[in-house]
């Protein structure tokens, strides 16, 4: 069984900084890409951020120059560093992994965690 749990969401000043973590664990598997959406109140999820296996990055245009996504392929996590946070920013996050199983390709998503800009 797989689980993808994601951490480090909270409260933050306009400005401020935040860390999230996606860990996969469980079944033996490679992880291909690792992804980071996010959905806003009464708003579809969107792609915020995707890092390859090989480490190419893709951004969403609201996140270029401020979020960095990065990923540790020994510990099957991923991080996105948020700088310089905006109110619109706000929105939960979720971690989507896409994970290849026995020869087959497999997305799991995390439960999400709340990031919230408020001064």
């Amino acid at each position: 069984q797989v689980q993808v749990v994601e951490s480090g969401g909270g409260l933050v000043q306009p400005g401020g900084s935040l860390r999230l973590s996606c860990a996969a664990s469980g079944s033996i598997f490679t992880v291909n890409a690792m992804d980071w959406y996010r959905q806003a109140p009464g708003k579809e999820r969107e792609l915020v951020a995707r890092i390859s296996r090989d480490g190419s990055t893709t951004y969403a245009d609201s996140a270029k120059g401020r979020f960095t996504i990065s990923r540790d392929n020994t510990k099957n996590t991923n991080y996105l560093q948020m700088n310089s946070l905006k109110p619109e920013d706000t929105a939960v996050y979720y971690c989507n992994a896409i994970l290849v199983i026995n020869g087959l390709t497999y997305s799991y998503w995390g439960q999400g965690t709340q990031v919230t800009v408020s001064s």
